[in-house]
């Protein structure tokens, strides 16, 4: 097993890897944001390949495949001695026409919650998130279930997902927000400017997402490749994947792959490094797709980006 760099994700006690398994596009394709066809085979093999090297935590979400996403990670764990971590989130369901909507209901959240448990096989959710503060109004409502699942024992520690700093204060009059996650990486940076600084101060754990931009920065990404991706891949309607960003992402990446060239690594494990760099953040989540993709990324743990690197990447 590889020794990967850990940290304590902020208050919450937890020793987790500075690497954890993302799995929103295991989840597969045929809902609103899936990401087209996916194996359940390779994302099980996926999962395990990363565990075997040592990762310890892996971040779902109810609604990644409609609870396909969480199916999957109770199966890859099953029968494990030493379980990882397990987090997901809660608040986004299906509407209609395949369409996904919000709740933060008590109710709809404590239904979802026994869901989740059942989907994982576990007695208790690690870490539980809202994965959206909508709808806005019923922020408190949503806030206070999760701080009534975790004094019943049902999930160990709660948090937040793509949050602002008045949301975290807003929620904070209930209970304290253990842990945020932002989206965070070379293409979306602007969890720096306010919400990172606020999580640092406030001793807020903080994992980011989507660090290689939903695979802009992995340096595999061309426009003929995305014009291949299928119908049912969300990635296919994003403005970051179309003119006039593509052009400018597609620079970036090509920088952002010379500095990888120099450090004898992947593109992929420099824009994880990248996030890493930022003092609030304790880890990054990065989805695997296959047993494959785990090695060539799983440096960025341990990779330090110095100040030239930087300058070359951001231009």
């Amino acid at each position: 097993m590889t020794e990967l760099a850990t940290t304590t994700l902020g208050g919450t006690g937890m020793e987790i890897t500075r690497i954890g398994f993302g799995a929103w596009a295991i989840g597969g394709g045929g809902w609103q944001f899936g990401w087209g066809p996916q194996q359940d085979e390779e994302s099980v093999a996926a999962i395990q390949r990363a565990l075997a090297q040592g990762v310890n935590w892996i971040d779902t979400a109810a609604v990644y495949g409609l609870g396909h996403s969480e199916e999957v990670v109770g199966k890859a764990i099953s029968g494990l001695a030493r379980k990882p971590y397990v987090f997901t989130k809660c608040s986004r369901l299906e509407g209609p026409g395949g369409t996904i909507v919000s709740s933060l209901r008590r109710d709809s959240l404590l239904r979802e919650a026994e869901a989740s448990l059942t989907r994982l096989g576990v007695d208790a959710i690690d870490l539980y998130q809202i994965h959206w503060p909508r709808p806005a109004d019923q922020l408190e409502e949503g806030w206070s279930a999760l701080a009534e699942l975790k004094e019943r024992g049902l999930v160990r520690h709660i948090g937040v997902s793509n949050f602002d700093v008045g949301q975290l204060r807003r929620i904070a009059q209930i209970a304290p927000a253990e842990t945020l996650q932002p989206p965070y990486s070379l293409v979306d940076s602007h969890a720096a400017d306010a919400i990172l600084p606020y999580a640092g101060q406030a001793g807020i754990g903080v994992i980011v997402y989507s660090p290689m931009a939903s695979g802009l920065l992995t340096g595999a990404m061309t426009r003929e490749r995305i014009a291949n991706l299928p119908d049912d891949d969300w990635r296919k309607r994003d403005a970051r994947f179309t003119e006039p960003q593509l052009t400018r992402h597609l620079e970036l990446a090509r920088r952002v792959a010379k500095v990888a060239e120099r450090h004898g690594t992947t593109p992929g494990a420099v824009a994880i490094a990248w996030t890493l760099r930022n003092p609030a953040v304790d880890g990054a989540i990065v989805g695997f797709r296959s047993p494959a993709q785990v090695d060539p990324l799983l440096p960025a743990a341990s990779l330090t980006l110095t100040d030239a690197d930087i300058a070359e990447i951001t231009g």
